[in-house]
């Protein structure tokens, strides 16, 4: 299949099981148009940060209003029009007005933030807010998806009707005062998640715009197969490492399995791995990317935000061991698929030189400098300044990625459109946390998940658990985070678990959503590449990433792995023992660990694994260590016997 084909089966997929990527690619005489608006909104953000940004309701609305008017030009009214010639009227129609719902901010705004709060609002201001609230939905609808269009509505509904609901009721609000605190405060459409978008968000997302251009995307994929690439399942392997390096870079779980996968799922085909491993592979890798410092993904952001006294590269810095331990449990999946099924590695020819490698080491300086910034105190806007600044340097040190104007333009143009449906989610979730907020249900959902809970921690985490994956599965990581963190994590926090932990808990399982079944769309776009069973593809996922909906537990148990005040000799066997544990439950699922294993084998290895990652009590993992060498034993005898039956034949 060339190149061509490729990509055209790749943006099919994207298009299918990546809402976000459903957007028009024949823009007619309106392209020129759409590129300008774009442009100007990187520059706008580009700016801001060099400048400062202006005050929050002023640049969320330049952020939000320029946004909503480009998705309506670019996403259409329903995803089998999207290869349609043109813009329609009524979407030119709608994607002015949308700008002007914004940008009417601007020019009211000292009427606003002043005379409004003691005069009372007008019937111009009610009306611009209800259209733009209504635009609002229209748009995030075309460019993220209906889930989370719907839970927006209902809770607008029950910000209306609040006073006929029994138990999690409240006084009602009448439509004039909800849709003016909506749309003109800082509560929340303009609230934390818009500020933040229209600040770091959008550097960073386009940061990452800036990283592919230089090439950095074929140099993680050489570092990871020179790496792992002769080693068992090595294909797969390298697959997992690529894809975790670019996927703290892209943010998305689909577009990332997609846009690495079109090279590595072929690839661990060939090598002999089922097609359904080899699309769960992938997706797992690549969601997993948005838990890998130093970006991961928007919602880190966010975090950082609620959480007080925490910086964004404090986030980093904690982010840095659950990674691993995700990353460490898909590596020894992938090990054990391999051993079972006697795939071997590349031969040392057929794998990129290290000597290639190190010519083009520079091409990590932009994330060095992003890097070296946080930790060195910077803010997150000047970092990702630098890094972009970096990027657009290192793309000069070569000449296929050195950059003229049209390389300028198109990538402020995609600065733009990347963030497009990151914008929409962050806005819509900021009318369900003014709900909560304006009604005080996240004190009610807070005390009814204790309530249900009752003095169980556990059952506790299991319930948000449940909530964080269910919501997942219709509402992006940012939107997704947002939510929860407002209504599922103070609960754990009233519980007594540390803020951080509670933060994390939410933040990792609203990830894991994607390659969860029965909706697991990063597993499902790697099956289309694979041509696999989807479910099986997802299945396959579930197992991989096991790690995923263990260290959770593990960090609200012993926040030790979250590096809250810990030495390095009490860091140690905590980290050890978890990524023992979560092997040998790979082991299990896999169906494989020295040899293969008996049924009482397999439970012998979960029960090991979970004795093993058994928080704060060495003891008890001890007992899983012991437990552990047992069956690896038995394995060594049973395997040594069988070899010699074979010989012997």
């Amino acid at each position: 299949m060339n190149n061509t084909a490729v990509n055209e089966n790749n943006q099919e997929l994207l298009q299918k099981y990546d809402k976000e990527s459903a957007f028009r690619t024949d823009l007619g005489k309106w392209k020129w148009v759409i590129t300008f608006i774009a442009i100007s909104l990187t520059v706008f953000h580009l700016y801001r940060a060099y400048h400062g940004p202006l005050v929050y309701l002023m640049q969320g609305a330049v952020h939000l209003g320029t946004a909503m008017g480009l998705i309506f030009l670019l996403y259409p009214i329903k995803k089998s029009l999207v290869h349609k010639h043109g813009v329609p009227w009524y979407d030119v129609f709608l994607a002015f007005l949308a700008m002007g719902s914004g940008y009417y901010i601007l020019f009211r705004y000292d009427w606003i933030t002043g005379g409004a709060r003691v005069l009372g609002f007008e019937t111009i201001d009610i009306v611009v807010a209800t259209l733009g609230i209504i635009l609002l939905l229209e748009a995030t609808r075309r460019a993220v998806g209906l889930p989370i269009v719907i839970i927006s509505i209902v809770a607008i509904l029950y910000s209306l009707f609040g006073q006929d609901i029994p138990y999690f009721g409240h006084g009602g609000f009448e439509w004039p005062r909800l849709v003016t605190q909506l749309f003109f405060t800082s509560e929340a459409i303009f609230g934390i998640p818009i500020q933040i978008s229209s600040t770091y968000i959008y550097l960073f997302l386009f940061f990452g715009v800036m990283l592919t251009k230089t090439g950095i995307g074929q140099f993680f994929n050489d570092l990871a197969f020179s790496l792992t690439g002769r080693f068992t399942g090595g294909t797969a392997k390298a697959a997992v490492g690529a894809s975790a390096m670019q996927g703290t870079v892209t943010g998305s779980s689909v577009a990332n399995t997609v846009g690495s996968g079109s090279f590595t799922i072929p690839m661990m085909k060939r090598a002999g791995f089922r097609p359904e491993f080899s699309a769960a592979a992938e997706a797992s890798a690549s969601t997993g990317g948005q838990i890998m410092p130093p970006i991961m993904g928007a919602a880190a952001f966010i975090m950082a935000e609620y959480i007080s006294d925490v910086s964004y590269a404090d986030i980093v810095i904690i982010g840095i061991i659950p990674a691993l331990l995700y990353f460490s449990g898909v590596f020894m999946g992938t090990h054990y698929e391999a051993k079972r099924d006697g795939i071997v590695g590349l031969p040392k020819e057929q794998l990129p030189t290290f000597a290639g490698i190190l010519k083009r080491i520079d091409l990590l300086l932009p994330l060095i400098t992003i890097i070296g910034m946080l930790v060195s105190g910077y803010t997150a806007t000047m970092a990702a300044l630098w890094g972009i600044g970096a990027a657009f340097l290192v793309s000069f040190f070569r000449k296929d990625t050195r950059m003229g104007f049209s390389d300028i333009f198109d990538a402020l143009e995609r600065g733009a459109r990347v963030a497009l449906p990151v914008i929409a989610a962050c806005a819509s979730a900021g009318i369900i946390v003014g709900t909560v907020v304006f009604t005080g249900l996240g004190a009610r959902i807070a005390g009814g998940l204790l309530s249900l809970a009752g003095d169980s921690l556990f059952l506790l985490l299991f319930f948000t658990m449940i909530a964080c994956i269910l919501l997942g599965m219709g509402l992006p990581t940012t939107a997704n985070f947002v939510v929860t963190a407002t209504m599922a994590a103070p609960a754990l926090i009233e519980f007594g678990v540390p803020e951080i932990a509670a933060y994390f808990f939410v933040f990792y399982f609203g990830i894991v959503a994607d390659i969860t079944p029965p909706v697991c769309l990063a597993a499902y776009a790697g099956a289309g590449i694979a041509r696999a069973n989807p479910m099986k593809a997802g299945v396959n996922a579930f197992k991989l990433a096991i790690a995923a909906f263990i260290i959770p537990y593990v960090l609200v148990y012993n926040p030790v792995l979250l590096l809250q005040d810990v030495t390095i000799t009490e860091l140690a066997p905590v980290l050890i023992t978890a990524m023992l544990g979560m092997g040998m439950i790979s082991a299990a699922l896999m169906n494989y660990f020295y040899y293969t294993p008996t049924w009482y084998e397999r439970i012998g290895l979960i029960a090991a694994g979970f004795l093993l990652v058994y928080p704060a009590n060495l003891f008890v993992s001890f007992n899983g260590l012991i437990l552990l060498l047992a069956i690896g034993f038995l394995q060594w005898i049973r395997k040594k016997k069988d070899l010699k039956l074979a010989n012997g034949a």
